[in-house]
């Protein structure tokens, strides 16, 4: 979600209802080196009363000086570590989803992390995947080694990282996982609606989901999160003109935070997601998919229909990347050969920004 759960995102889910939106992924070592980039990332809404960060590192010193940063300068209240991101880049240095598989350096970079927060009184969580592929697989051990870290809680992705996002996640794992740590498992991988989070739960035993690619395009599915949690049967149907409304009120977020020149071109990503499956010609979404200033936006918005329907064939279907399986996992050299890993040198670039 790298470049998506900025401060203009995360507030706009956050008007939709409860829950604890993430700050995209920052590298510890750009954080403790003062990298202008991850500076940049770290900004908050003014109404964002819980801050919560996604911090990558494969140093333990490294990322045991960020959580202190992110702590004491920048006022966070929850960090997360990031071992499941699956890509080429982040795991061919041994990190993201590569990186439990080297259980001693995963102990020491979570113990590091857990013991800096501690002082503080913020918890930390970790999010991983199930391995590597199906012959090296980590959660089990890595739901261990977290729990004897003192993490408050494991995300886990039903997802290998040679799966990248292609295929169905792996909820079966996820149950398994529950049932062989005592801290909180939350689940990750196919939540395209509220009745899958429901599902996912009663299935696996989980005490919560990790929501993806489901809220590209549509920030109302905490809005339905939040009643079927509370037991209310509520799915968002939105006609065209409630988009619409969601769009613009995007957009001017967006400037709000970043100016309205760089606001508009960030939000140009978000146009194919926000209408997939709306009867909207060819020319207009290019229109919009090239807007320059919240005026022309709003008048492009304005040709949309109000009344159409919401496509209801949507409903239950993948959003954002899939791809197809990778034909291997980039890794480096030897890294395969034990599990240990204790006094590997891997060094993250300081404005490395990809998560996943």
């Amino acid at each position: 979600m790298a470049g998506i759960t900025n401060a203009a995102y995360r507030r706009l889910c956050s008007e939709q209802g409860a829950g604890l939106y993430v700050c995209e992924m920052i590298t510890s070592r750009g954080l403790v080196e003062g990298d202008a980039t991850t500076k940049q990332m770290l900004v908050f809404d003014e109404q964002e009363s819980v801050r919560s960060v996604q911090l990558y590192g494969t140093d333990p010193a490294y990322v045991g000086r960020a959580t202190e940063i992110l702590c004491t300068e920048y006022g966070v209240d929850h960090v997360d570590l990031n071992f499941g991101c699956p890509v080429p880049k982040v795991t061919r240095k041994g990190g993201g989803a590569a990186l439990p598989w080297k259980r001693t350096l995963l102990g020491e970079i979570l113990t590091a992390a857990v013991t800096a927060a501690a002082r503080y009184d913020v918890p930390v969580t970790m999010k991983t995947r199930k391995g590597i592929d199906e012959d090296h697989l980590t959660y089990l051990d890595a739901g261990r080694i977290a729990q004897e870290a003192g993490a408050a809680a494991i995300a886990l992705h039903g997802r290998t990282a040679i799966q990248s996002y292609s295929g169905t996640a792996d909820w079966d794992a996820i149950s398994r996982l529950v049932e062989h740590v005592d801290i909180p498992v939350l689940g990750n991988g196919d939540i395209w609606e509220a009745a899958d989070a429901v599902r996912m739960l009663e299935q696996t035993g989980a005490d919560g989901v990790v929501v993806g690619r489901g809220c590209l395009g549509r920030p109302w599915l905490f809005r339905d999160l939040g009643a079927a949690f509370a037991g209310e049967e509520v799915a968002t149907l939105p006609r065209l003109g409630e988009v619409a409304r969601m769009m613009l009120r995007h957009a001017e977020l967006l400037s709000l935070h970043m100016g309205e020149e760089r606001g508009c071109k960030e939000f140009r990503k978000h146009v194919s997601w926000y209408l997939k499956g709306f009867p909207v010609g060819g020319d207009l979404r290019r229109a919009m998919a090239l807007v320059v200033t919240l005026a022309e936006l709003e008048d492009l918005l304005a040709q949309l229909d109000p009344e159409a329907a919401f496509p209801v064939s949507e409903l239950g279907t993948p959003r954002g990347r899939q791809g197809s399986p990778r034909k291997k996992v980039a890794l480096p050299e030897g890294w395969l050969e034990d599990t240990d890993g204790s006094g590997w040198v891997v060094r993250e670039d300081a404005s490395e920004t990809t998560g996943g």
